[in-house]
């Protein structure tokens, strides 16, 4: 059975699919078997990713490790009974066909609340949740009062989390393991970071997730996207020496990829 991550968060522009696609080709790289589902269904980025590595490899003549990128399949609306979502069947028609041939299943989620999202969340084996070091995307976990020092009350993110941690206690699933990873953090030591971080550590203990290192603002990742490429994958296109922040940024992916735990995953990257 494969093991099933969930990229997600309701607030776009936290990363989501730059996680997404460096867990996504990190795993592959270290010969797991990788499928992907992108249920943005109008931007597709980790798609577009996707299809851009491939376009690249077949034109480099290159080999790269490659994710595999699955659609939903249709479903006849006729075989439906009365009040069966057509969306919940597409995803777990999918989720079926993908887990006995794959080792992991990885689903990047829209920044946006959708059913398709809330379904994949109650699916998800482990969770991961990008997120700004700003206390604008704090709000999408929890509501703190104006000195952003105590926490007032859960966000409507959270409570789809809680509540997809319902149903999978409700079908004898095994908990959610929930990370949220943390980009944008500031390398200096500032207020509103120091704030951040307590609020953060305070929230993870009362709603129960883990916390782990992300990436930083680099205009890297920007330039790799038309290829499809990964900092991992530099080296093997001829580049013969990184610079230093590329350099830095293998690391954070490194640091990463330790903190979030996969089962069976070693980090040799």
């Amino acid at each position: 059975m494969a093991h099933i991550i969930v990229v997600g968060n309701e607030k776009g522009g936290a990363g989501k699919s730059t996680v997404s696609m460096h867990v996504a080709t990190t795993l592959a790289r270290l010969g797991h078997k990788v499928a992907a589902l992108d249920l943005d269904l109008r931007q597709r980025s980790m798609g577009r990713y996707l299809e851009n590595r491939k376009d690249f490899c077949t034109k480099a003549g290159l080999e790269l490790p490659m994710v595999e990128m699955h659609e939903l399949p249709e479903i006849d609306p006729d075989s439906l009974q009365p009040g069966e979502n057509i969306y919940d069947h597409r995803l777990s028609a999918a989720v079926s066909a993908l887990e006995p041939g794959h080792d992991f299943i990885l689903i990047d989620c829209p920044g946006s609340h959708t059913r398709l999202s809330q379904v994949a969340h109650s699916l998800a084996d482990t969770l991961i949740t990008p997120l700004n070091d700003s206390f604008v995307d704090f709000d999408l976990l929890a509501h703190v009062d104006q000195k952003g020092e105590t926490i007032t009350g859960p966000s409507v993110y959270s409570e789809m989390v809680w509540n997809a941690r319902q149903l999978r206690a409700q079908a004898g699933l095994k908990p959610i393991d929930w990370i949220v990873i943390r980009n944008r953090v500031g390398t200096q030591r500032m207020v509103n970071k120091e704030k951040m971080e307590r609020a953060i550590n305070m929230l993870s203990k009362r709603i129960g997730f883990r916390v782990a290192p992300g990436f930083s603002e680099r205009v890297i990742f920007r330039e790799l996207f038309p290829r499809g490429l990964t900092l991992l994958d530099l080296k093997d296109i001829g580049v013969k020496q990184l610079n230093i922040s590329n350099i830095a940024a293998r690391q954070e992916l490194r640091d990463m990829m330790k903190e979030v735990n996969l089962p069976g995953v070693e980090i040799s990257i």
